[in-house]
């Protein structure tokens, strides 16, 4: 196990490594001047020197590349050209609400999915099968930013049952915090609800038709208790790596819906910081974020091969 884990830990490392370059190198091409773009059209050239100059963009690829890495590894992220303040408090800032958004998304599309795929697999090729499996397809089909305006109209709108975007601080309680993330988690758990379903239900058809199942049908136990005592068990497996997928794209890939709502996440951060040019913002962020989907699905890999030993072993 502890090799198992040791190579997974140096793939992350070399993912991480190839990631940042990749980040980097792609942030660089991108056109215009940040320290242009701050100062505006009028700016004069020694002006704008003088920020490049500040800002740290006049020294060389190697020695800016070098800095930015050197000082994420001690956790000085640099500081917003933008806001004036320090990437870490932004970040951190931010997280509270994109991290809260992520897990409760996760939550809810888990609670669905898991006795969605459970009742399609144990009535495979029934009515009740086929509107699951036509629902999921619908689900994965509609785009969630027109599902959250949906739900703005309807609840937020109409029945006034929730604000239709913003976000008052876990200052201002739980309650109402949990309030306002409710229809935005709504509209990012659908389509992972779905697919997450569908997964469910493959992979408890797959293991029903497994031999042990059979022998345990034939000393008597019925479909259900072998779907429930058996069955279900090795299902998971494969559904694990689902589920740590879906939460790093929860928390990586919110910006849509964080916008439709008007919430101080990160995703709503990343993009403000595109369109004002804030490069290390930017650099920054997508750093953590790539980060977190990596250590996410390390995390899944060590579960995976925690509930499967024939993992553990190498080709």
């Amino acid at each position: 196990m502890l090799r198992f884990a040791f190579t997974r830990a140096l793939s992350l490392a070399l993912s991480l490594a190839v990631a940042s370059l990749v980040i980097f190198a792609v942030v660089e091409v991108v056109p215009g001047d940040p320290a242009s773009y701050m100062l505006g059209l009028n700016a004069t050239p020694e002006a704008v020197e003088a920020l490049r100059d500040q800002l740290g963009l006049n020294g060389s690829l190697i020695e800016r590349y070098a800095g930015w890495i050197g000082g994420m590894l001690t956790g000085d992220f640099g500081t917003s050209y933008t806001y004036k303040v320090p990437v870490a408090d932004l970040v951190a800032r931010r997280l509270w609400v994109s991290l809260p958004l992520a897990l409760y998304a996760l939550a809810l599309s888990t609670l669905i999915a898991f006795p969605v795929g459970l009742i399609a697999a144990a009535r495979r090729g029934g009515a009740t099968d086929y509107g699951i499996m036509g629902a999921t397809q619908l689900g994965i089909a509609v785009p969630n930013f027109w599902f959250a305006m949906l739900l703005v109209l309807v609840f937020a709108v109409n029945l006034r049952w929730f604000s239709a975007g913003g976000f008052p601080g876990w200052a201002a309680g739980v309650g109402p915090a949990v309030k306002a993330l409710t229809l935005p988690a709504i509209a990012l758990a659908l389509p992972q609800a779905s697919i997450l379903a569908r997964v469910m239900r493959s992979a408890l058809i797959e293991t029903l038709g497994q031999d042990y199942i059979r022998t345990a049908r034939a000393k008597g136990l019925s479909r259900r208790q072998a779907t429930t005592r058996h069955a279900l068990r090795n299902a998971l497996i494969p559904v694990l790596t689902i589920i740590g997928l879906q939460f790093s794209f929860l928390l990586a890939g919110a910006i849509i819906i964080e916008n439709v709502f008007y919430l101080p996440g990160l995703g709503r951060l990343i993009f403000q910081a595109i369109t004002q040019r804030d490069l290390i913002v930017v650099e920054s962020l997508v750093m953590l974020l790539v980060f977190a989907v990596i250590l996410v699905t390390f995390l899944v890999d060590i579960a995976y091969a925690a509930a499967d030993p024939r993992l553990r072993r190498g080709p």
